[in-house]
């Protein structure tokens, strides 16, 4: 095995010691009865607007959620909830005031509904030489940086691997490119943080915070825009 095979087998490895609670919520989720019917009435009433009846979002700064994993996406919306006094881990008024008044079984409606929707693949839009980068960095890492590929995680196909990694193949790369920079943002200091622009910290994703912070906002770029054409 080659050292930049070897890294990724140990991130991989580490990634599954890492977050067992993750495990846990998706074996929750596989035994927990759902109403699909429900969670698609919530989405009418709720979701639509911004991520469109069947989870195929027509915003790019909205995500895809049909086809996501129902573990990933009832995950996410506890995240945007405060509980117990503490803030939300993931800071977004817009969908924490949505995902607030949901109740748990709501939740895994929602989240079983979206999973069970199609996504429609969207297209790579960058030049050659982008192109080229991202499929690079999806499929190979950036050995160098110590970047593991995202195809260690998330599979060849962008498809993840379910209860552990979100399915990315097709998602809008503005989307992306946005989390994975927000990610980075998360290992940057509070003042470094106040000058910028990009979306929130994303607090809950310590993994992701280390592997985008090696990363330049063009090596995000090109990332991105290749997972957007990945089916």
């Amino acid at each position: 095995m080659n050292l930049n095979l070897h890294r990724i087998s140990a991130l991989v490895l580490w990634f599954a010691v890492a977050i067992p609670g993750l495990a846990g919520a998706a074996e929750a989720a596989a035994a927990k009865k759902v109403d699909i019917a429900k969670g698609e009435q919530i989405v009418a009433a709720q979701c639509a607007a911004c991520h469109t009846t069947d989870g195929n979002s027509a915003i790019p700064a909205n995500p895809k959620l049909a086809g996501q994993h129902a573990a990933y996406i009832y995950k996410q919306l506890n995240n945007f909830v405060a509980k117990d006094g503490k803030p939300a881990e993931r800071a977004n008024g817009v969908m924490s005031s949505m995902a607030a008044p949901l109740s748990d079984d709501d939740m895994h409606n929602v989240a079983a509904y979206f999973a069970a929707q199609t996504m429609k693949i969207g297209a790579a839009k960058a030049g050659k030489a982008s192109a080229e980068l991202g499929q690079k960095i999806y499929r190979g890492g950036i050995a160098e940086k110590n970047v593991a590929a995202c195809a260690a995680c998330h599979g060849p196909t962008g498809a993840g691997i379910p209860a552990q990694f979100p399915r990315l193949g097709g998602q809008h790369a503005e989307y992306t490119e946005a989390q994975l920079k927000a990610f980075r943002d998360a290992s940057y200091t509070e003042e470094q943080r106040k000058a910028m622009t990009n979306a929130a910290p994303r607090k809950n994703g310590p993994q992701m915070a280390s592997i985008a912070a090696r990363m330049t906002d063009a090596e995000i770029k090109a990332v991105a825009d290749y997972i957007a054409g990945l089916k």
